[in-house]
């Protein structure tokens, strides 16, 4: 290699080097050569398809897309010992949608511009046509529709260089052989999966990079720090956005993460929540979440032991729940152990009876007293309650049960049966509700309400109602129900 060669190639390639990014140029370790990535700048709404037309039966739908990035031209170059004096850089050149007609078209413009040079160094003018000309010199335009063509046994060269067979995604034409031309694709979908996965991966580097305005903080914010709601287009920090959606998860308002912009109906993704809030609190919210949705069906209900609370599938047009969990049969409309065509009867009265008769029954407190381990305390106790196991009796023991530790638990629970003490702790919670809160009308949700106006929110389903008459309100102006003059709420909101 002449000494003058070789200074050429050694500037040529720092001159790149310093030029372009690693993403754009890579020089080889082992020999003079490397391998340019060239991305085109797509026009704006640029369109591709691929029709399931192809010859090779392997995709038999239709795929069409705008997209603003399509995977590089990869320029695969080395540069031979009589570069630049005398000879030219041996390259092949590869890529995902273009065919290989296209790209042998390619070839020779770059075989065309090493021949205008006449001897200097061509890799930076062979870069700027492939970014510059490649779309204007193949006459490609949106939409673009991407011919697939496989060449193998079917595909056989003529005597003058042409292809007699291609098998494509548009009409079979003659193709242009050159074997420096690769159209490096493995099957229709992997292509389709390929130009998508780029062009996101684009999308998000060049979001990641330019600065945004946050409309909580209202700071400027890097977009690697910011989040991006695709529906609406809004972009807020992903500081703000933390605490916003950690305050609404540990409140349990899982269906309201949605964007902070006032009156956007955009939502977050599980997978954005998910980078924002760590993974403690997006399991609480995934948790939640299945729950909210499993509320919400109207054919799931929850096994109604306090211990278990599994999620129960009912059939259609029936009032008996199964419990997979712990196989406890019961009145979907009571909650009480299924009692057939027998109507439901669930008054504290009749509670108390059923827990007088069970204290009777022999079998259960010879169970009981099998489990204690001091079995002359557990008679005594039992001798002294069973007499006075009155309402009253009732309540004091529930609330000993609740502010008892858990071996008290244990101990109460052994003294007066543990399924005694469940349903009155599960009583209490009827009580409370049917005191302290009224039903949505719109799903039947328990609703508190501990101050503000009378216009209410269900945060199980999100309706809006009124307080007062219990009327859904109108999603887009709730408050014109307490505007109406004809209506009984008029003023009092």
């Amino acid at each position: 290699m002449a000494r003058e060669d070789k200074e050429a190639q050694e500037d040529e390639l720092l001159a790149l080097a310093s030029i372009y990014s690693e993403d754009e140029f890579k020089r080889s370790e082992t020999a003079p050569g490397g391998e340019i990535c060239v991305c085109l700048d797509l026009p704006p709404n640029f369109s591709v398809a691929i029709k399931g037309d192809c010859a090779s039966n392997e995709y038999m739908g239709s795929f069409e897309s705008i997209v603003s990035f399509l995977p590089p031209i990869i320029l695969n170059f080395e540069l031979p010992p009589g570069y630049p004096s005398t000879d030219p850089p041996a390259f092949t050149l590869s890529c995902k949608w273009l065919s290989p007609s296209q790209l042998a078209l390619l070839c020779q413009r770059l075989d065309d511009l090493w021949e205008e040079y006449a001897g200097g160094v061509v890799l930076f003018a062979w870069m700027q046509f492939l970014k510059e000309g490649t779309l204007e010199y193949l006459k490609i335009n949106s939409p673009y529709e991407i011919q697939v063509c496989e060449f193998g046994p079917q595909c056989i060269k003529n005597n003058s260089g042409i292809s007699d067979s291609c098998s494509a995604t548009g009409p079979a034409e003659a193709v242009i052989w050159d074997k420096r031309a690769i159209q490096d694709v493995e099957s229709v979908a992997a292509l389709i999966d390929c130009i998508l996965d780029f062009n996101e991966a684009q999308q998000k580097k060049c979001f990641d990079s330019k600065w945004y305005m946050c409309n909580i903080c209202f700071s400027e914010k890097v977009g690697s720090e910011c989040t991006h709601f695709k529906k609406c287009e809004h972009i807020y920090c992903n500081a703000c956005l933390k605490d916003y959606y950690t305050v609404q998860i540990q409140d349990g308002q899982v269906q309201a993460l949605n964007c902070p912009e006032p009156k956007c109906s955009s939502v977050a993704t599980p997978a954005q929540v998910k980078l924002l809030v760590g993974e403690e609190l997006f399991s609480r919210y995934d948790r939640l979440l299945l729950q909210s949705s499993l509320d919400l069906m109207a054919d799931v209900v929850y096994c109604p032991l306090l211990n278990c609370q599994t999620p129960v599938m009912l059939e259609p047009g029936g009032t008996m729940g199964i419990c997979s969990n712990c196989n406890y049969a019961f009145c979907t409309l009571c909650k009480m152990v299924y009692h057939g065509v027998a109507g439901c009867n669930i008054t504290t009265e009749k509670l108390v009876e059923e827990d007088l008769e069970e204290d009777q029954d022999e079998k259960l407190f010879e169970e009981d007293l099998e489990e204690d381990q001091d079995e002359k305390l557990v008679e005594e106790d039992l001798e002294e309650d069973h007499d006075v196991f009155t309402p009253e009796k009732l309540i004091l023991v529930r609330e000993e049960y609740l502010e008892a530790d858990a071996a008290g638990k244990k101990l109460l629970e052994k003294r007066y049966g543990k399924h005694k003490i469940l349903k009155a702790v599960e009583r209490k919670s009827t009580e409370w509700l049917e005191t302290n809160t009224q039903q949505c009308p719109n799903c039947n949700a328990s609703i508190q309400k501990d101050g503000g106006c009378n216009k209410m929110i269900c945060r199980k389903c999100n309706k809006d109602f009124c307080w007062l008459c219990f009327a859904v309100l109108s999603t887009e102006n709730p408050y014109d129900h307490f505007k109406d003059i004809s209506s009984g709420c008029f003023n009092q909101m």
